[in-house]
């Protein structure tokens, strides 16, 4: 989007959600800056798009809402029949079920385990029958309400992580069980009901993670179009496996005798379990580009592109150069990325990865998608003296589909950098795939700048990194080649958490 700067001191950034409804609206005031060393200052004055004032308004209500039960950019990110009409006719079946409920899969029968029965009072003369239904009704509470709040913090992450919340439903799962086989040990009060609870909670929680994660992974596994069948033939498996199981725990149980022995069984089990399914999540090779696959496959890129200097210095002159052959470029392939891929880590991290030596380096952190009070936030407690110079962002940015900006993070000695990715109305894909690969990049040439960490050393780095990707149309050519070993550039998978947009 363009936007011409010079001609006005006011700039007003336009902020709306994933949806298109608007937000608020940010008028940043300040002085025109005419060339990247020239001062800014400013203000920014915010403009609330709320159409009631009042604090009883139902419309914060009903938003909350939304975002806790409707899919992140509701309605225009599902179909037009994904809410079924209001009320049914009177007589209607009652077998008819929701439409957006036919992707989950039918919640079997709950059973209590027998460590499950010993919580809750089975055997023990003094327990009540009304006491254990409590304590049975609590756990169950506690179990829907954290799967409501788990649903809404992490829905958005669920695909993009799909590999880590996989894993992490079965660690959920197996620590639940840990804490059923504890709680007879644990004396009858508030502390039985905090773990059985608690163990509740990481079952629920598993729910969540592993029936989200695994739909992911069954549509990256479904190639012709045979989701149904996939999801089926996966059902008569772990039915096979379920009853191997059943046939060699029974075999296995009648020689265990001693409360030590079966506590050593359980726990080598339970580690066994967590091992296979480590592996198995480690061989998948999925095709979309999340934070740490790009960061994989771009630091790879950039390393291998001998006419790319990232040996910027912000006080000299550099002239972007790109050679027209590509042989020399290391293009990883999924099945590649998946072997330095780390199955838990940290979200937004950046990180340079060395293909060769497979080693890392840390360069800081990034956000994508935030909104414009975050980006504005972000210099705060920084060593900047001034103003974000928003006009001068603007300038650098009018023709590409989001703003970037990195500030300095200081621990420990060691400087690192956090860069804050504004998304403009309209941006695809591609756009956020280059805004990532941009902070990348920025932050990489910073890391190597002991000095000067101003806001102008930083524009210039910005600026002129950003003419890097652009020479001789350098990133598209990028995605070109990733496009043509296998991955899928278009899937959105680097935000995981609601976005924001704006418009100049």
């Amino acid at each position: 989007m363009t936007s011409h700067i010079s001609e006005t001191n006011r700039l007003t950034f336009r902020e709306t959600d994933e949806a298109g409804n608007p937000t608020a609206s940010y008028i940043y005031s300040g002085d025109v800056a005419s060339s990247i060393t020239s001062k800014t200052s400013g203000r920014v004055d915010v403009i609330s798009s709320s159409s009631s004032t009042s604090p009883w308004s139902s419309k914060p209500i009903i938003s909350s809402l939304s975002d806790v039960f409707l899919p992140s950019g509701y309605p225009q990110s599902v179909s037009d029949d994904y809410l079924p009409p209001p009320l049914l006719p009177s007589g209607s079946s009652r077998s008819i079920s929701h439409p957006a409920q036919l992707h989950r899969p039918t919640q079997r029968a709950k059973q209590l385990t027998p460590t499950q029965h010993t919580g809750v009072g089975v055997g023990n003369a003094n327990a009540s029958p009304t006491s254990a239904l409590l304590l049975h009704i609590l756990q169950d509470i506690s179990g829907r309400i954290a799967t409501i709040c788990f649903a809404h913090r992490i829905g958005t992450a669920l695909e993009p992580e799909c590999k880590t919340y996989r894993l992490a439903a079965d660690v959920f799962n197996d620590i639940a069980m840990i804490l059923d086989c504890l709680s007879p040990g644990v004396p009858a009060g508030p502390a039985r009901v905090a773990v059985l609870s608690t163990a509740g909670v990481l079952r629920a929680l598993c729910g969540v993670a592993g029936g989200s994660s695994k739909a992911s992974l069954s549509a990256h596994f479904a190639k012709w179009g045979n989701l149904a069948e996939l999801n089926a033939k996966d059902s008569s498996q772990e039915t096979v496996i379920s009853l191997f199981g059943m046939l060699v725990g029974s075999v296995v149980i009648s020689h265990i005798t001693s409360f030590s022995t079966t506590w050593l069984i359980l726990l080598i089990l339970l580690a066994l379990h967590l091992s296979m399914n480590y592996a198995a999540v480690r061989a998948v090779q999925m095709t979309s580009l999340n934070r740490q696959r790009a960061n994989i496959v771009f630091s790879t890129l950039f390393d291998s592109d001998r006419n790319l200097s990232l040996d910027l210095d912000p006080e000299l002159d550099t002239t972007p150069s790109l050679s027209k052959t590509k042989s020399e470029w290391t293009v990883l392939t999924p099945a590649q990325v998946s072997k330095h891929e780390r199955i838990f880590h940290r979200d937004g991290v950046l990180q340079w990865t060395q293909h060769s030596t497979h080693t890392t380096q840390p360069l800081g952190s990034a956000q994508i998608g935030v909104s414009m009070s975050t980006f504005l936030g972000s210099v705060s407690g920084t060593s900047f003296p001034r103003t974000l110079p928003l006009q001068r962002l603007a300038a650098i940015f009018a023709d590409e589909s989001y703003i970037l900006f990195l500030v300095p993070l200081t621990s420990g000695g060691n400087v690192k950098w956090h860069a804050s990715i504004l998304l403009k109305r309209g941006c695809t894909v591609e756009h956020q795939l280059k805004a990532w690969a941009h902070a990348l990049l920025a932050a990489r040439v910073l890391v190597r700048i002991t000095t000067g960490f101003s806001v102008d050393a930083v524009l210039a780095v910005v600026e002129r990194t950003l003419g890097l990707l652009n020479a001789d149309a350098r990133f598209e050519r990028y995605l070109t080649e990733l496009g043509g070993v296998g991955w899928d550039v278009d899937i959105a998978a680097l935000e995981t958490r609601a976005g924001r947009r704006i418009e100049l």
